[in-house]
């Protein structure tokens, strides 16, 4: 356990550095500090959505009874992927820090003290990185000791969760560098739509009904009962905050 959390804890901020060092070093690059933080932190969340995303699909393909089956996979890349929800909040802090300090600059007016951006970081994106604390302390527990094992194949359909996340972190460097009259944009745009739709917004609908299925076929699950309510709860919760990011991302597509 200990190994697959260091070997996580080591990948995604060394891809990162890595990525870093060869845009602003390599001779046909040679880009800014800024520009190579912004690019190399959506390249490594790319990265770790394309290697969810394949672990959810071996792992719910391989699933026939989707309680009992098991995927070795599934705790393996929960343990390997929990450093990246920590390594993440930096990375995005940066993100925004290079963001002032371009608009500082832009503006004459300096760009704002760490203290402050920190703060105002915190404020802007208080979700997200809500988010990725709820992940690291109550998601990663729960996922890889209260489940005891069972569920393997719902937890794979919620890595394929992630197959939306390398078109969204495209859009956002095309938007960076000012390229949203290109044809790349569009299509990305329009693509980035209908995966976050399909594998996020239909995301919860789907587990549900796929529980509810496997509970008719098998009615000794008593559990049914006693979280039906809580079930739908979390459904709801999920499909409405997923389906009010949904439309701020299609308001700001059909805007362009």
């Amino acid at each position: 356990m200990l190994t697959i959390l260091a070997a996580g804890s080591v990948f995604f901020p060394g891809l990162f550095v890595l990525s870093k060092q060869c845009l602003k070093h390599i001779p046909a690059l040679r880009w800014s500090e800024g520009d190579a933080v912004i690019v190399s932190a959506r390249l490594v969340s790319s990265v770790q959505a394309i290697m969810a995303s394949s672990a959810g699909y071996i792992i719910a393909s391989s699933c026939d009874d989707i309680i009992e089956d098991q995927h070795w996979l599934t705790s393996a890349y929960i343990l390997f992927a929990v450093p990246y929800f920590v390594y993440d909040i930096y990375a995005m802090f940066m993100c925004y820090w290079y963001k002032l300090r371009i608009k500082g600059h832009e503006g004459d007016s300096g760009a704002k003290p760490l203290g402050a951006a920190l703060t105002s970081y915190l404020r802007r994106e208080f979700l997200m990185v809500l988010h990725h604390v709820v992940m690291v302390t109550v998601c990663f527990p729960v996922s890889v000791f209260w489940r005891q094992g069972k569920g393997d194949y719902f937890q794979g359909v919620m890595f394929l969760a992630e197959v939306s996340t390398p078109w969204v972190c495209l859009g956002k460097i095309l938007i960076q560098y000012k390229q949203q009259h290109t044809l790349l944009h569009k299509v990305n745009g329009a693509t980035m739509l209908v995966t976050f739709f399909t594998c996020r917004v239909l995301l919860f609908p789907f587990l549900y009904y796929a529980y509810g299925r496997y509970v008719s076929v098998c009615p000794s699950l008593s559990i049914t009962l006693c979280f039906q309510a809580e079930l739908k709860g979390l459904m709801c919760m999920g499909i409405w905050s997923h389906l009010l990011f949904f439309l701020t991302l299609v308001s700001g597509f059909g805007g362009l």
